[in-house]
Parts: C-alpha cells; sequence; structure tokens
C-alpha cells in the first residue's frame, strides 16, 4: 500500500532545493540521502540527495533534479512510499488508512460515530468522526482523548468532554 509522505512546494535557491509539506511523523528517519521515493504525479522515482531544516522548514534535493527549474516543474507533487503492515513495529502509530471505518465508542462503550479520516497537523493530530447523528465532530489525536485505537477490533475509544458528541450532553448550568 502506498502512503504519502509529503507534497513537494516551492524551489529553496538556485541549487534544486525544495521546501515540502510533511505529512511522516518521522522526517529525519523517512528522508535520509539514499531514499527512494515515488511520485504522483508520476515524474519517476526521486532519490533524496540531502535534507536539512531552515527555519521550521524540511528542505530537499534530488539526484535527478539538477536546478531551480527542474524543481519548479515539481511543485505539488506527492512523495509517497510503500508501506508493509505487517513489518510495523510500532504498536502506538497508525496509518490514516487504518483507522478510517473503525467505530468510536466511549470509554464505557457507548457508540459515538465512525472515523471518516485522519487529519495531520504541525501540533497534533486530529481524528475526524463522523457522530451518530450525522456530524463532523473533529477529536485532538492525544491519549487524553483518545486512549485506545484497537486496530484488529477496528475501534477507537474516546473520552471526549460533554458536548462535543451528541450523546455526551454538556454541562447546563
Amino acid at each position: 500500500m502506498e502512503y504519502v509522505v509529503a507534497r513537494i512546494g516551492r524551489p529553496h535557491g538556485v541549487r534544486g532545493e525544495v521546501t515540502v509539506e510533511v505529512r511522516t511523523d518521522d522526517p529525519d528517519e523517512r528522508f535520509v540521502p539514499g531514499a527512494v521515493l515515488r511520485t504522483d504525479p508520476a515524474a519517476g522515482q526521486l532519490t533524496v540527495a540531502g535534507a536539512r531544516w531552515h527555519n521550521g522548514t524540511l528542505l530537499l534535493t534530488f539526484r535527478e533534479v539538477a536546478d531551480r527549474t527542474a524543481v519548479e516543474a515539481l511543485r505539488d507533487t506527492l512523495l509517497l512510499v510503500d508501506i508493509d503492515e505487517e513489518a510495523q513495529e510500532d504498536d502506538d502509530a497508525w496509518y490514516p488508512h487504518q483507522l478510517r471505518g473503525m467505530a468510536a465508542v466511549t470509554i464505557t462503550g457507548t457508540p459515538l460515530g465512525t472515523v471518516a479520516d485522519l487529519l495531520t497537523g504541525s501540533a497534533q493530530d486530529v481524528l475526524v468522526v463522523t457522530g451518530t447523528d450525522g456530524r463532523e465532530v473533529l477529536v485532538p489525536f492525544v491519549r487524553a482523548l483518545v486512549p485506545t485505537v484497537d486496530v484488529r477490533r477496528r475501534k477507537v475509544v474516546l473520552a471526549p468532554p460533554g458536548g462535543l458528541f451528541a450523546e455526551l450532553p454538556g454541562d447546563e448550568g
């Protein structure tokens, strides 16, 4: 299965460096020199030649791209990798496609809805849950609010504050 790890942004300088919008939780391991990435739309494989951080933005260079003009042609291209779910070692890490469609329930088992997506953010990720009433609810993906993710049982346990979901009335005072 393919997974998007970044989106190429604007060129940086004249020597083929490019900014990237990171979509992986470990860019320092993902974008090491020699890493081979596929592209969408297809522009051939790109091999990371260099990676460095500049003012909080990841800058990459690729062996196949020599200058600013060539990099400009790659703007908005997605960088992809293959993932092997069997080889996933971290029990506390999930890919968005694994979470989509999971049942969302409270700690006591009250159904809250279904996970529609996982939005990756710079500060934290956010679960998008379609509530049983059809509303879209955004839940910060932090342990205090999402204490359990059970991939095998296709269930996410939530501990949201009252009023966030229709099933959990807010304070009336």
